[in-house]
């Protein structure tokens, strides 16, 4: 067998930054002509600018497998510094002296669960419609992994929609308060109208994101009650509840206003039934970096939001 003799020399001493987009592409493509189409380039160009990324990484980056081509490890550690970078840049160049909302054509990306972009996200983007006709607001899903990097993700987005208490270290506001409602199939008899919290721990519950470390506050009221919930299904989100509960025996807990949202007051197939605890209500909360936090554009994408109820300012975040 061969030698294979590495044909990469050492770093650049100084990068050219104007190949982060291309990095970016490469990364997110992992093909060279796929990433000259997204970036309206040539297909020769992104070859010189793969072999000059490669010079001052010593690594392929792109390595072929088969017909297609994988990341190298140094590659996949690049992606998301890739693309917290370039979310750092674009905000750079998009920032001015003033704002007027009427007139930006910039776009503000806000993460959250399904509940917070099917109610809290509804007001704001109407809000955000008649303020900003020519700018784009992104309502995107949040995820574990996302939370957990908060430091990170709050660099690469302009906030996120959290219950209070999950993040500490960054400044936030209560954007909205809600009750909490239990629903189940009009037929399922194991949950009376009228329920005891020896019911509750009878039935079969389907939740959303259910983890030790990741329950709703009802869940954690039942168990500090003595009641350990019958967990028979997870599923990812709000909205898919009602799915795997109508025509079941299962019971679950939602936000009222999210069930009044998808009509579950006048189902004829199910029932909404109020708890038999004092349940805690349920608070949303919208997070931002601490670098946002005198952005006047950022100001005005918080008011959309609502009113600054609850607003802390700890110092600069990691």
């Amino acid at each position: 067998m061969g030698t294979i003799t590495s044909v990469y020399s050492p770093r650049m001493a100084r990068p050219d930054l104007s190949l982060l987009p291309a990095l970016d592409a490469l990364l997110h493509e992992r093909s060279v002509s796929k990433a000259a189409h997204r970036l309206g380039l040539s297909q020769p160009s992104l070859s010189a600018a793969l072999a000059r990324l490669r010079r001052h990484y010593d690594d392929p980056l792109l390595v072929r497998v088969g017909n297609t081509y994988e990341l190298t490890p140094l590659a996949v550690r690049l992606l998301p510094r890739t693309e917290e970078a370039l979310a750092a840049t674009s905000r750079v160049y998009e920032a001015s002296a003033q704002f007027d909302p009427s007139t930006t054509t910039r776009t503000f990306t806000v993460l959250g669960s399904d509940y917070a972009m099917a109610v809290v996200g509804r007001s704001a983007a109407a809000a955000f419609a008649e303020s900003a006709p020519l700018a784009t607001l992104r309502l995107e899903h949040h995820s574990t992994a996302r939370v957990a990097e908060a430091a990170a993700t709050l660099r690469q987005c302009d906030a996120m929609l959290l219950p209070p208490g999950v993040l500490t270290g960054f400044p936030s506001q209560v954007v909205a308060e809600d009750t909490w409602v239990l629903i189940a199939d009009r037929d399922n008899a194991a949950l009376p109208d009228a329920p005891t919290l020896a019911d509750l721990g009878r039935v079969p519950w389907v939740l959303p994101y259910h983890a030790d470390t990741a329950l709703m506050p009802p869940m954690r009221q039942l168990q500090l009650l003595g009641i350990d919930p019958d967990v028979r299904l997870v599923v990812e989100g709000f909205l898919a509840l009602p799915h795997h509960v109508r025509g079941t025996d299962r019971v679950s807990i939602m936000h009222r206003a999210l069930a009044d949202s998808i009509g579950l007051p006048t189902s004829s197939s199910m029932r909404m039934v109020e708890p038999p605890f004092d349940v805690v209500p349920a608070v949303e909360a919208l997070w931002w970096h601490p670098v946002h936090h005198d952005d006047p554009e950022h100001a005005w994408l918080r008011g959309l939001f609502g009113d600054e109820r609850s607003v802390s300012r700890p110092g600069p975040a990691a």
